[in-house]
This record gives C-alpha cells, sequence and structure tokens, in this order.
C-alpha cells in the first residue's frame, strides 16, 4: 500500500485512540493517590511513538513486557496486569 492508503485506511482509528489515550492520562492526572509501575511503563512506551524509526510496535511491547529470560518458580498473582512490575 501507498502512505496515502494506508492513511486513507487507518487514520480515523488511530486518531480516535489517541484521543482515547489522552483522554485516559487525563483521568489518570485528576485523580488522588499515587500511581504504580503501570503508569511508568505506559510512559515509557509512550516515549517511543514519536519516533521517526521503525519498529515501535516491538519497543511498546518491550515497555510493558518482563526482560528476564529465567521462570520464576511459582506465580504469586492470579491475573495479568499488562506490564512487568520490575
Amino acid at each position: 500500500m501507498t502512505r496515502q492508503q494506508v492513511l486513507d485506511l487507518y487514520f480515523m482509528d488511530a486518531r480516535c485512540k489517541l484521543i482515547e489515550l489522552a483522554a485516559f492520562l487525563d483521568r489518570v492526572d485528576r485523580a488522588t493517590g499515587e500511581a504504580d509501575f503501570r503508569l511508568a511503563a505506559f510512559r515509557a512506551a509512550l516515549g517511543g511513538l514519536a519516533s521517526d524509526e521503525t519498529g515501535r510496535a516491538a519497543g511498546v511491547l518491550r515497555s510493558f513486557s518482563d526482560p528476564t529470560d529465567q521462570p520464576i518458580e511459582k506465580a504469586t498473582v492470579k491475573g495479568a496486569v499488562g506490564a512487568w512490575p520490575g
């Protein structure tokens, strides 16, 4: 596809998601209490989006992923939380 075709096909969806992300960050900023590791991971992921380099999706995934290569012996929680607590 050409860039024009990609823009024609995906721009409005990406625009909507970007507005939703901005609204999410506004809600977080207005909320009381301390943030946890998820907000730090989220902000780290956002940092790479403005780059002109390819591979941004992989960078975002790495921002949320556990970088270790050794399995843990036993899970400490029942469900996923979406980001590595570090």
